[in-house]
């Protein structure tokens, strides 16, 4: 069966590791051979000593060393052979002891790494040995990563907000908004908004317009007809005929106008004084005066009831759901431009500060950790299951081609310490038979 895409290794690294192991089995087949010539060399080098001992005496210790040697050599090569099979295939006890002991040593070897590996201590270390907070900065800085992010984001934002629709989330979260909006009290919120905006006495600025309008107003020849119109209306006959219409309205006009420039032109005028009484003291009742209490929250149900609202936060939405998916799909999209622009922002600012940086190592370490020590007993359990469901031939190969070789040379050691035990045993033998 084709093993999935995400699995398979790149042909290059199949490549590499094959000429490793290689490389290796052929090293290990060279120690093998030179293991069994030395065995080899051992055995014959006894078989002449021993025949030449009787005309040359000084060749029992030859002998000697070469016969320990060749047991040394042969025990050895048995130990070594034991480990991975049946030495000449006989069905000795306690051979083939890693093929025999597969499952054993596949929980072992679990349960090694589980204890040694993922303790929550050493973990901890070497996530502290990296700098998270350093790598995320220096990726979402580089403006192409933070574009293709970008990119990504603004794909799946079209889909969210549908998903928002499907699931009723978009009609849930205006219900609550709406209950949120309703429980709040109206009067006191107004007049702390009131309050901040008469501080320094900004709301001054309002008096100042109005005097505009009022001196433009006074300007306006239609608006000076209907009012010459209504004075002639309310005074007797007798005055029109003296035209003491004109004369009252251009009197009223220009007293009028003198006192809006008075007013305009005076920031102390007693005018302005009477506008800020009249300010204060209707914040002053919108705070605490229950009858204005009552009428805003008549006036807050009423708005809230009116089924225009709810159509409002409708379209509001359709509105924006709209742009949203037009512009996700545009060549020049402003959400991908101003989404990029942020990710690069993010990640300078976050290189620039190294107390946020220090906060993300620290939540990352923890969060890292919490998970190590979370699922270890599950990594323990699927390395040992993996070394279970090895084949045993491929298992007792991969071993004997990474350790075998070092192996092999405690074949050579076995010969070198035997033949020196022999050798000085023989010697022991001959200063005890001289005495």
């Amino acid at each position: 069966m084709t093993a999935p895409q995400s699995q398979v290794a790149p042909s290059g690294v199949i490549a590499s590791t094959r000429v490793i192991d290689a490389e290796r089995l052929a090293a290990l087949r060279r120690t093998k051979l030179l293991a069994t010539a030395a065995l080899v060399l051992c055995v014959i080098v006894f078989a002449v000593a021993k025949s030449f001992q009787g005309r040359w005496p000084w060749l029992g210790f030859v002998a000697a060393f070469a016969e320990a040697a060749t047991i040394g050599g042969l025990a050895d090569w048995y130990a070594v052979v034991a480990l991975f099979k049946r030495p000449l295939g006989l069905p000795i006890p306690h051979t083939a002891i890693i093929p025999s002991n597969q499952h054993r040593i596949a929980d072992n070897l679990g349960r090694f790494i589980e204890t040694n590996f993922l303790a929550p201590e050493p973990v901890r270390q070497k996530l502290k040995e990296v700098d998270f907070a350093a790598l995320v900065a220096d990726w979402l800085s580089d403006r192409a990563k933070a574009e293709g992010l970008a990119r990504f984001v603004g794909r799946l934002v079209p889909k969210m907000l549908q998903a928002v629709e499907d699931t009723g989330l978009r009609d849930f979260a205006t219900k609550r908004m709406l209950e949120r909006v309703g429980k709040v009290d109206l009067a006191p919120l107004a007049a702390e908004l009131l309050s901040a905006f008469t501080d320094d006495r900004r709301h001054q600025r309002l008096l100042d317009e109005f005097t505009k309008i009022i001196g433009n107003f006074l300007k306006d020849e239609q608006a000076l007809a209907a009012m010459r119109e209504k004075i002639r209306d309310e005074l007797p006959s007798v005055f029109n005929l003296f035209r003491a219409d004109a004369y009252l309205l251009k009197r009223i006009v220009a007293s009028a106008a003198t006192l809006l420039e008075e007013v305009r032109a005076d920031p102390d005028h007693p005018l302005r004084g009477e506008f800020d009484g009249f300010v204060h003291g209707f914040v002053e009742r919108l705070r605490q005066s229950p009858d204005y209490a009552r009428r805003a929250e008549q006036f807050k149900r009423n708005f809230l009831a009116r089924p225009e609202l709810r159509d409002l936060a409708r379209d509001v939405w359709e509105s924006m759901r709209r742009f949203i998916e037009q512009d996700a799909v545009a060549e020049r999209s402003m959400t991908r431009r101003h989404l990029t622009s942020l990710f690069v922002e993010i990640g300078q600012n976050l290189a620039r500060d190294q107390q946020i940086r220090a906060d993300m190592n620290e939540g990352c370490v923890v969060a890292l950790a919490s998970f190590v020590e979370s699922q270890k007993s599950g990594v323990s359990g699927f390395i040992a299951e993996q070394v279970k469901g090895w084949d045993l031939g491929q298992m007792t190969s991969i071993i004997e081609i990474n350790v075998g070789r070092d192996l092999q040379y405690i074949r050579f050691n076995g010969m070198l310490i035997g033949g020196l035990a022999g050798l000085a045993l023989y010697s022991a033998e001959l200063l005890l038979l001289a005495n």
